[in-house]
């Protein structure tokens, strides 16, 4: 028979319970949810292990909890083969929830990690139900900007609006930092005339030349229309290849407009350019401030060709005044079209969104087999640093990318390994293509 319990005994056991609640309140977190409390982003190689770490932990935990629970009321009762054992008390059987059926699952992460919404936020979360039903309601799941904030389109056009107004401060910046005026604070040269058209004079048209010549009532806005589009675009494109085909040895060069004349990646840049522009090689930018400035200024230095290929932008952006040859577009892949085709390869300066698009166009096109041989050039080992590490540990880990793929970019310091570079690529290609053309006429002579 099991003896009786007296009042000291249930008192030690109670202390013992108490004490193996607080022993596993104290029991270290998953690793994933430390991480999110503090705010911080953990290192790589923690980020690659955490499935295992959490594991471990979430094991070592449960060992405390059996361990501390032994001496609970009721833990040495026996448990019948096919049934489960009850835990006794609150924080047990919240211990026991998602231990050791959930090992090795990814559990969500609790509310408490996911920051306060602001007001604003909670005002305009509700975006309406997928139609088909199958996709969950925006209102209630957890999707967050980059930022952390709910991405709501409430959001997304105050980040859109304010990624604009950044832009043109940052490029005005740019020209502030050079000892210009940015265009858009200079006065307007005259004030558009509009032309004034008597209607009562035009007579129906009779003839298709007529037709053409004289349309009477509403007319259309043609040159708003998708096929209007195509012509300009084709004449872009006829623009600039007519402009650059005297272009055989040239290089782009990218980075931030924001850079001034005093930044170490200016004067970086301009080295950089001027080195190439002694070789014979043609510097082309973007025509604007900063990083293309410094590089359009090397090029003059060396008296070497220095174009710039300007880009619509909902503000006037203005041209640097070191660009010799200047091009204007409308159209993003106009303009892209010309940095490939009439360069030898990419150096890619500090920058932001548009540098990183120019750098993973050129990566694109080379991993699908659209140019060769054709170096892409990231300055400045430590600005670059994050990103590279970034796809090692997440790209290449995952098999997103080959770890080939990341010998594609070529990282460096120094103007002079820039330019050597670019010049090795250069002969290479020459030799390439010159192997390629006593190939072609070999086989020309054996057909005939």
């Amino acid at each position: 028979m099991a003896s009786k319990r007296t009042p000291n005994a249930r008192k030690s056991a109670e202390a013992s319970s108490s004490n193996a609640d607080t022993a596993r309140e104290k029991a270290p977190a998953p690793v994933h949810v430390r991480q999110a409390s503090a705010g911080k982003s953990a290192a790589e190689p923690e980020l690659a292990t955490a499935g295992k770490s959490t594991r471990k932990s979430t094991k070592r935990a449960t060992k405390k909890s059996t361990a501390a629970g032994s001496s609970a009321p009721g833990a040495g009762k026996s448990v019948a083969p096919g049934k489960r054992s009850r835990a006794t008390t609150p924080s047990a059987r919240a211990s026991a929830v998602g231990t050791k059926g959930d090992v090795g699952k990814k559990r969500p992460l609790p509310r408490s990690v996911t920051p306060p919404l602001p007001s604003d936020e909670l005002a305009s979360g509700s975006e309406g139900k997928s139609r088909s039903g199958k996709l969950p309601d925006r209102q209630g799941d957890t999707l967050r900007t980059a930022g952390g904030k709910r991405a709501t389109p409430k959001v997304r056009a105050k980040a859109e609006k304010q990624a604009r107004e950044f832009l043109q401060e940052r490029t005005e910046e740019g020209h502030l930092k050079a000892g210009r005026t940015p265009p858009s604070q200079r006065p307007p040269l005259r004030a558009p005339v509009r032309a004034l058209v008597d209607t009562d004079l035009r007579l129906p048209p009779v003839t298709e030349d007529e037709k053409l010549l004289q349309q009477p009532g509403p007319r259309t806005d043609f040159t708003r229309t998708d096929p209007w589009r195509v012509l300009r675009i084709t004449g872009e494109f006829i623009e600039g290849f007519d402009i650059l085909a005297s272009v055989e040895k040239g290089v782009s060069i990218f980075g931030s407009a924001r850079t001034g004349p005093e930044d170490p990646s200016y004067q970086a840049a301009q080295e950089t350019a001027r080195l190439l522009g002694e070789e014979g090689f043609s510097i082309i930018t973007g025509a604007g401030p900063g990083i293309m400035e410094a590089a359009n200024k090397g090029a003059r230095m060396a008296g070497a060709p220095s174009i710039g290929c300007n880009i619509e932008l909902p503000f006037e952006q203005g041209a640097n005044p070191y660009v010799d040859t200047l091009i204007n577009f409308r159209y993003f892949m106009v303009r892209k079209t010309m940095f490939i085709k009439y360069s030898v390869g990419f150096i890619i300066f500090p920058g932001g969104f548009g540098t990183l698009d120019e750098l993973f166009e050129a990566l694109t096109l080379i991993q699908t087999g659209k140019i060769y041989r054709f170096p892409v050039i990231l300055f400045g080992r430590h600005y670059w640093a994050g990103l590279v590490r970034w796809l090692q540990t997440r790209l290449v880990v995952e098999r997103k990318i080959s770890p080939g793929d990341l010998d594609l970019m070529l990282l460096t310091d120094d103007p002079r390994e820039a330019a050597a570079a670019v010049l090795e690529a250069y002969h290479e290609q020459t030799a390439a293509a010159a192997s390629e053309d006593v190939e072609e006429s070999g086989s020309e002579r054996v057909l005939r």
